[in-house]
C-alpha cells in the first residue's frame, strides 16, 4: 500500500485542526506558524498529538511534539510515524547472556 501523499496528510490535518480547534482549511497550511499564525499553545499541541494517535495508532513522541512548529513539520512528522506503521516491526531483543 502507498503511504499517504503530503497533500492527502494536509488535508487530514486541516480536517484535525478544524475538529479541534475550528480552524478554517485556508489558514491550516504548510508555512502556517503553529503558535503564532495559528495562536495554538502548548495545551493545544496535546489535543492534536492524542487525535493524530487516534487517527493514526501511533504517538508522538516527547521530543517530536516540541519540536513541531509549523503545519510542514506536522505533514513530516505524520509521514515518519506512519512510514514506521508500515515497516515490519524489529524482532524483541534476547534478555539473557
Amino acid at each position: 500500500m502507498e503511504p499517504p501523499s503530503k497533500a492527502e496528510i494536509l488535508l487530514k490535518i486541516q480536517e484535525m485542526m478544524k475538529d479541534l480547534f475550528e480552524l478554517d482549511a485556508g489558514r491550516v497550511q504548510p508555512e502556517a506558524r503553529l503558535i503564532e499564525d495559528l495562536e495554538l499553545d502548548s495545551l493545544d499541541a496535546i489535543d492534536l498529538a492524542v487525535k493524530v494517535e487516534e487517527t493514526t495508532g501511533r504517538a508522538f513522541d516527547e521530543q517530536m511534539i516540541r519540536s513541531l512548529r509549523t503545519i510542514d513539520d506536522v505533514i513530516v512528522a505524520l509521514q515518519v510515524l506512519i512510514s514506521s506503521k508500515d515497516a515490519p516491526a524489529a524482532a524483541p531483543r534476547s534478555t539473557e547472556s
